[in-house]
């Protein structure tokens, strides 16, 4: 075997290297929390449902819901505004990184789910455009700072070392760091737009007019041709979206979607206002006359229940969720990554593997629990399940693109052997570079699919929103961005530890 398998971990008879030890202690881990965890099947009879669902995959109905274009237009052009807003608000950020206040801010807008924002956003602008449009772009403005900031730290210093003495900063930057990173923030704001467009699909589940408010309804009444169709035109969307979009035309584009979207309602200051100096306020607070020890008491026994009763209850469910999900997309990106190689399929192969990816990457992870929920009843698997299809596919996508440029020896064997002695050893840092940068990713997620009824901290959020308690919603929420940052500085520290990189085709 080569060096570098011996370095990956991999030589027969040598000592587990950094990356097997952490790849065996996250199995482990997730085994032992999955044991721990809710993974039931509770329904008695799923074949009812899953011969529903097959007679609605193979009769899509493209005329059964009502305004259906109107939805799609909305879905792209919601995605489009707040992925451009986003990026407008990162790329600024992204320069000023190196400062801790900006990180900090940056960490905690990017860990709450647009989901979140979009509940946040809709007790102030209610049911308005602006609400869709800034639940995407602020936690994109996050995401965009920390990749950009990224792909800039990890640029070729080689070009750096060849200016004259006296060069200012930004002449450095725009002549020298921009070049080498341009083709990178390009590819990566494309992605971005990706996701953008499944957020903003998934922002119909909470009333907004894109193809998830169609979805829900289908969904929730079983109509599954309906869901199909609707499926069917977000893949073709998605599929397509390297077609479409194309950097000259993006100019165009948000002036349309600026157009198109229905700019209805009204902007209340005095709401707004309310809301950030009154509703979230804890309750012991909102209904002192003073602040005194009394009302410190109060607070004091307000916290101790929010956290007894639902914030560590939450974290539990969300880390054993999280732990299991994770090496659940682990796993099944290695087997998916193969499908699109061209060392192990030909190009009929490939299609097929790739039509397959692109519709399990393409499906909100919110959609693909649903479906399984339905399926199985309500426990953790369903959520589980989804999350690593979903990243799964994502992650087996950009590994598989990298085996499109890996020399082989001639004498390399074939098959399994291939698989498990050549590519993978030479593959598995870049894998679990991807995989851990995913775990903040798959963080979010989980939360958020507490909506659907699984106990981690969404569902108590959810729940919050709900009953009007906002005091309770913020608190969650910030408990739950508390959490993400955790999580992503424990990435962040793993990742430098053995000296795993990503760059610009960042998932």
């Amino acid at each position: 075997m080569t060096a570098s398998i011996s370095s990956n971990g991999f030589k027969a008879g040598s000592k587990p290297r950094p990356l097997l030890r952490i790849s065996l202690g996250f199995l482990v881990i997730a085994l032992v929390l999955g044991l721990l965890g809710d993974f039931e099947i509770t329904t008695l009879d799923p074949w009812i449902e899953i011969e529903r669902m097959v007679a609605g995959i193979i009769t899509p109905d493209f005329s059964a819901t009502e305004d259906l274009w109107s939805a799609v237009v909305n879905t792209v052009a919601f995605a489009i505004l707040g992925v451009a807003l986003g990026n407008a608000m990162g790329f600024p950020l992204a320069l000023a990184f190196q400062f801790r206040a900006v990180r900090i801010l940056c960490a905690f807008i990017r860990s709450v789910h647009e989901l979140f924002w979009a509940l946040i956003f809709l007790q102030v602008f209610g049911l308005t455009p602006l609400t869709g449009v800034l639940a995407i772009a602020i936690p994109y403005a996050g995401i965009f700072a920390k990749v950009y900031s990224e792909i800039l730290e990890e640029s070729d210093p080689a070009p750096l070392q060849t200016l004259p003495k006296g060069t200012s900063s930004i002449s450095t930057f725009m002549f020298v760091r921009m070049p080498d990173a341009w083709a990178h923030f390009k590819t990566y704001a494309l992605y971005r737009l990706e996701c953008g467009l499944r957020s903003s699909a998934v922002l119909g589940f909470v009333g907004l007019p894109t193809i998830g408010f169609h979805l829900e309804s289908a969904f929730s009444q079983g109509r599954y041709s309906e869901v199909t169709a609707l499926l069917i035109i977000f893949y073709v969307i998605i599929a397509t979206i390297r077609k479409w979009v194309h950097a000259r035309l993006i100019p165009l584009y948000i002036i349309l979607a600026l157009l198109v979207i229905p700019w209805t309602g009204e902007l209340a200051t005095s709401n707004l206002v309310r809301f950030f100096t009154y509703d979230i306020l804890p309750h012991p607070l909102r209904v002192a006359e003073t602040f005194d020890m009394g009302t410190l008491s109060a607070l004091g026994a307000w916290l101790s229940i929010m956290w007894n009763e639902q914030a560590l209850p939450g974290i539990i469910a969300t880390i054993i969720l999280t732990q299991v999900a994770l090496v659940g997309s682990g796993a099944l990106t290695l087997l998916f990554f193969p499908l699109i190689s061209p060392k192990f399929f030909n190009t009929f192969g490939r299609t097929t593997g790739h039509i397959f990816l692109v519709v399990l990457r393409s499906t909100p992870e919110y959609v693909l629990a649903l479906i399984f929920l339905l399926l199985w009843g309500p426990s953790m698997l369903p959520a589980a399940v989804a999350l690593a299809l979903h990243n799964g596919a994502i992650i087996g996508h950009l590994i598989g693109r990298y085996t499109e440029d890996m020399d082989l020896r001639p004498d390399s064997p074939k098959g399994l052997n291939l698989y498990a002695y050549d590519v993978l050893p030479r593959l598995y840092p870049q894998f679990l570079a991807f995989l851990f940068y995913r775990w903040e990713v798959i963080m979010r997620e989980t939360a958020i699919l507490g909506i659907l009824g699984i106990a981690t901290l969404g569902f108590y959020i959810d729940s919050a929103f709900a009953d009007l308690r906002f005091d309770r919603a913020m608190f969650l929420i910030i408990v739950t961005a508390i959490l993400n940052i955790g999580i992503d500085t424990l990435s962040r520290y793993i990742r430098g530890r053995l000296r795993l990189r990503t760059t610009a085709d960042v998932v």
